[in-house]
């Protein structure tokens, strides 16, 4: 049973907290959509409250808004196309910070008296609400960085890597039947996206799993090999997609050994996880170093029995780290960079949708993508848990997407 007061406070929590990272933006970058798959930060400002208004209060401010920050849900009625969300001037962005504080008052004064189902929901929009904080900042990124004058999100002090970075080992893990996913019925079950269920049973063969995350030196020598010029290396799709774009390296690196990030343009850390590479990549990274990608079951059987610890957006590097020392473990299984598995996005055994227009949340996008684990060091370390699938089309490369190498025992 959720206990209202703490589905408050973390309300009150998440909701700050996107506030937080849009106060370094100004109208203008608030209103950049610099690719269709981006969306400006002032209507992730507003999708994020638009949710409220629509899953849970029922109740609209101004009705006419309601099409305008509704992503894909068909049956919450029609909505603006995707790729003009930057025409979207009107509300101006003071608008939408007075409406997400009058939700905000609404919200707050309904939940010690709401019913369980609302406060399932309320619960639900702070885990989506910060889903789309990471999206925030991934899209500021990439309109910072399709600005000539390449500026800074905001100033932070560079860490970089001081030291060589930790060695590469093999973990190995023998095979095993494993429990995969979440389970819905556990008495401690704590919160879980429709996707992560059903907890089912799998057969894991013995495999072994890098001990940390691909570095952006490790990844130089793959770049420096001609690997973005060898076919060999590459799925068809994916070289097909090389050619077509003309990929010679991660997105944002540049050619004098800097890289554009949400610090402005940086030396690239040689130690810290490479980031900004599609699945397409880390699988011809893999295939290069004589390795391979983890499927999903085998990476969450390693990370069950890990804390959630790493380096994530509340320690507010903004960018990836190199790899503590491992002690003979794995590290940065969560934050810094999400990892692609080999695992494409399919439904798990007895998966079942939510009701009504929340059963769109994630299932009907269960084709054409491919998983992702772990978190990045633009989440929140509250919003994941071993279980969590993050799902992107395999060219997707504007998320901050690294790689860990697995292989056949």
């Amino acid at each position: 049973m959720l206990d209202a007061t703490e589905v408050a406070k973390r309300y009150a929590r998440v909701r700050a907290r996107t506030e937080a990272l849009a106060a370094p933006l100004s109208a203008e970058d608030a209103m950049v959509q610099s690719m269709p798959d981006a969306s400006p930060a002032k209507w992730h400002l507003a999708h994020t409250t638009w949710f409220f208004e629509e899953f849970l209060l029922r109740r609209w401010q101004d009705a006419r808004w309601r099409p305008l920050f509704n992503s894909y849900y068909e049956a919450a009625g029609p909505r603006h196309v995707r790729a003009g969300r930057g025409v979207l001037s009107r509300p101006g962005l003071e608008e939408v910070r007075a409406w997400r504080a009058a939700v905000d008052d609404r919200v707050l004064s309904m939940l010690p008296r709401a019913e369980p189902r609302q406060l399932e929901v309320a619960l639900l929009g702070t885990h989506h609400e910060e889903q789309h904080q990471e999206l925030l900042l991934t899209d500021v990124q990439h309109a910072f960085w399709s600005s000539e004058l390449r500026p800074a999100y905001r100033d932070v002090a560079s860490r970089a890597s001081d030291s060589a970075t930790t060695p590469m080992r093999w973990v190995a893990f023998e095979e095993a039947i494993v429990g995969i996913g979440h389970d819905r019925a556990a008495a401690d079950r704590g919160f879980a996206f429709d996707n992560e269920a059903q907890r089912h049973r799998v057969l894991v063969g013995a495999f072994q799993l890098a001990s940390r995350l691909v570095t952006n030196a490790e990844y130089d020598a793959f770049v420096a090999d001609g690997g973005y010029e060898r076919p060999d290396l590459w799925l068809s799709d994916g070289w097909t997609t090389v050619q077509q774009h003309g990929w010679r390296a991660p997105l944002y690196w540049e050619a004098d050994g800097a890289a554009f990030g949400l610090r402005g343009l940086q030396p690239r850390d040689p130690n810290a996880p490479v980031a900004h590479v599609s699945h397409y990549e880390a699988d011809a990274y893999a295939r290069w170093a004589g390795a391979r990608l983890a499927t999903e079951a085998e990476w969450e059987r390693a990370a069950s029995e890990q804390r959630v610890q790493g380096n994530f957006i509340d320690g507010d590097l903004l960018a990836t780290a190199a790899a503590p020392p491992d002690g003979g473990g794995l590290t940065q299984l969560f934050g810094d960079a999400w990892e692609w598995t080999a695992s494409a996005y399919v439904p798990y055994p007895a998966f079942r949708a939510l009701d009504g227009a929340l059963g769109e949340y994630n299932g009907k996008f269960m084709s054409g993508q491919m998983v992702l684990r772990g978190g990045s060091c633009f989440s929140p370390r509250d919003h994941l848990r071993a279980t969590y699938r993050n799902f992107f089309p395999p060219h997707a490369r504007w998320q901050m997407s690294g790689i860990r190498l697995a292989r056949d025992a």
